[in-house]
């Protein structure tokens, strides 16, 4: 049966949508409350309450202001207790100052509806989407894109947690869907939508900068076009058109900019006087490795063109990204890998979506979908990001490429429907496969962010893969109580991916945190015993060692081998027996050590040292502590011998990922040769 042509009355259309936007908010919901808090979204959180309260944006940087402040609009209204100011470090200010403003008052409460307010971005991006492919495609392309979106597990993931990624994905959609059809239609109304939906993006991540580069390369397509539309269009040269294009590129930048500004009050200043950014810009700035970073930003700060906090931001997410290694496929790299994002877009997202993306290809590369313009607004945007986030070097979740995700939808709703058009049979697979999709995702529920499709074995298996908010971003202390709770458990150990930011004691748990990377960073104090029995927990961000490293790096590595007695919720693994942790009891020590040594208490600091040296005598860092002790001590001969183990240490164990300490180990051990 070919080319029967389908018919929705306006009631049903209605209807349909309301019904698929009513799942999605329920999915949202029922995880929003199901779910504890997430790594950074206390820090969100508190800054956003602050920007409100104080104008002040100097506590969060490193994010614009818009998902934070909407975030806390529904804060406002409650009896909040606020933590004391503190003159410290940026980040330690944040996620400290967040961490007592939310579990120092109702944080349950606090969270549910400061996501729920996020969610509304998730919303806003499912009906564009739904009203783009319509609009492209056709109503039934409309409803398989909407049908794909709404469960799409990396947007149930983070669709109602209080971060960035969502709310960047629909407003860089809107901003290329107001582009199209100004493309289609040019006015001056449409022209002020697309820089008014680029002001919105900008506010909203930074990695929205990369807006000005996709909507340029638009422009350079629609000025090359063959084929024009009639109308104004088509009575252009291509000399007109590239002049119009220039202006119009032009006007939008010039507007979002202006709604960026807005959005900092008109104040170039991060904070409100008498405050100032710890570190202050200009200090920031000049850790950058990159010394055409260092001019540019240091320029533009200089001019005042840009917000200090959105500059400072800019410079935070270049610094993080030459500090973060990559997990994948169970190895840990030293650095970001090209491939990193290819393989977490094959292993999250569903095998539904994996398919009709490849149909939209292949009706593509056969002239089925037709709209060359569609398709170039629909590829070219997500081509450019995904090749800028694969350079980057941040691999730490394909949240960061989440907003590639509307336009494949669409594109793969669009070609679906032009094979259902083409051949009604085509219905049957393509709606068994939006079925599958439902179930597959629901199937995750609530941990959706450890979704992984069937091919890798499911969320079950994510861990093993990838890591962060790939598989466990601290989301699972509401079910790690539950489990505690039916098994009668009160003493227990653990290792919790958000320690230090998270306060586990709001959720009842009862168990001893021990020492992580990110506790070691917080300097949250975390002691640990040599050896431990009874019920050992560990989160799958901190199993995979990524932070720590590889092999002898790794205090946990041992756990790698174990079977778990239970796994909660994909991403906290239950053990059971006796474990030896020395190198996680040295750590404690060496914070201890760390912590007198600050504080000049040098004897004090040599006792914890000469511990965390006896529990790990080959780690680099012990013995570079007793170095620095003895040579503060006046002790140069054994600060030498220190520093020389030290040096051969982060020379041959593991090496790549201890290549960092080797230039200033030399240079202490040739200050102590002096």
């Amino acid at each position: 049966m070919q080319n029967r042509n389908f018919a929705f009355p306006g009631v049903g259309i209605i209807a349909g949508v309301a019904v698929l936007l009513l799942a999605l908010c329920l999915q949202l919901g029922l995880s929003a409350n199901r779910n504890s808090i997430t790594w950074d979204e206390d820090n969100h959180i508190y800054s956003g309450y602050m920007s409100w309260k104080t104008r002040d944006f100097g506590l969060n940087p490193e994010h614009p202001p818009l998902v934070k402040l909407v975030a806390t609009l529904p804060l406002l209204s409650m009896d909040l207790k606020l933590p004391a100011m503190e003159d410290r470090n940026f980040k330690f200010q944040g996620f400290l100052g967040g961490k007592d403003f939310l579990f120092k008052n109702d944080a349950d409460t606090m969270l549910f509806r400061a996501r729920m307010a996020a969610a509304i971005f998730t919303l806003l991006l499912a009906m564009l989407v739904f009203w783009v492919a319509k609009e492209m495609f056709g109503t039934g392309a409309g409803f398989i894109s909407l049908a794909l979106l709404v469960f799409d597990p990396n947007l149930m993931a983070h669709g109602a947690v209080v971060a960035t990624d969502a709310a960047l994905s629909c407003f860089l959609f809107a901003t290329v869907y107001a582009f199209y059809r100004y493309a289609k239609s040019p006015s001056l109304g449409r022209c002020v939508l697309v820089g008014l939906c680029g002001g919105l993006a900008l506010a909203s991540k930074h990695t929205a900068i990369l807006l000005f580069p996709i909507l340029l390369i638009l422009c350079i397509t629609e000025i090359f076009r063959e084929t024009q539309s009639s109308g104004q269009q088509a009575e252009e040269t291509r000399g007109q058109r590239a002049r119009r294009f220039a202006g119009t590129f032009v006007l939008a930048s010039v507007i979002a900019i202006a709604i960026l500004w807005a959005f900092y009050g008109f104040r170039y200043a991060a904070r409100p006087a008498p405050l100032q950014l710890n570190p202050p810009f200009a200090e920031f700035v000049n850790q950058l490795q990159s010394r055409s970073d260092v001019w540019l930003l240091s320029t533009v700060g200089r001019l005042h063109l840009l917000p200090e906090s959105y500059l400072f931001g800019l410079a935070d997410v270049r610094y993080m990204s030459y500090a973060y290694t990559s997990f994948l496929f169970g190895k840990i790299y030293p650095h970001g890998v090209w491939f990193y994002f290819p393989a977490a877009f094959a292993i999250k997202s569903s095998l539904t979506f994996l398919l009709l993306f490849l149909l939209s290809l292949w009706a593509i590369v056969r002239s089925r979908l037709k709209g060359r313009r569609e398709i170039l607004f629909l590829t070219i945007p997500p081509a450019f990001y995904l090749f800028v986030a694969m350079a980057a070097g941040m691999n730490i979740g394909v949240r960061h490429i989440l907003p590639i995700y509307a336009f494949l939808t669409v594109l793969a709703g669009g070609a679906a429907w032009q094979y259902i058009k083409a051949d009604r049979r085509w219905a049957i697979p393509i709606g068994a496969l939006l079925i599958f999709q439902a179930v597959s995702t629901t199937r995750a529920f609530p941990a959706y962010l450890a979704y992984a499709n069937e091919l890798w074995g499911g969320p079950s298996q994510t861990h093993k893969y990838l890591t962060d908010s790939n598989a466990d971003w601290a989301q699972q202390l509401k079910a790690t109580k539950k489990y505690l709770d039916e098994h009668g458990i009160k003493n227990c150990w653990f290792v919790y991916f958000g320690e230090g930011v998270i306060d586990t004691s709001y959720y009842g748990i009862p168990c001893t945190q021990l020492p992580t990377a990110d506790s070691l960073w917080i300097r949250e104090p975390a002691d640990a015993p040599p050896s431990i029995d009874g019920t050992f927990l560990i989160s799958a961000g901190n199993l995979s060692g990524y932070e720590f490293g590889p092999g002898s790096l790794n205090p946990y590595e041992q756990f790698k081998s174990l079977t778990p007695k239970a796994v909660i919720d994909y991403g906290v693994f239950v053990y059971e027996g006796h474990f030896d942790i020395p190198l996680a009891a040295s750590l404690g020590h060496f914070q201890k050590a760390q912590a007198f040594f600050a504080r000049k208490q040098l004897q004090e600091a040599l006792v914890e040292a000469e511990q965390a040296h006896a529990l790990a005598p080959d780690w680099v860092k012990t013995n570079a502590m007793l170095g620095d002790i003895c040579a503060a001590m006046g002790h140069q001969e054994e600060a030498r011998s220190h520093y020389e183990k030290a040096l051969v240490m982060a020379k041959t164990i593991e090496p790549e990922f201890q290549s960092g300490r080797v230039e200033g180990l030399e240079k202490k051990l040739s200050q102590s040769k002096q």
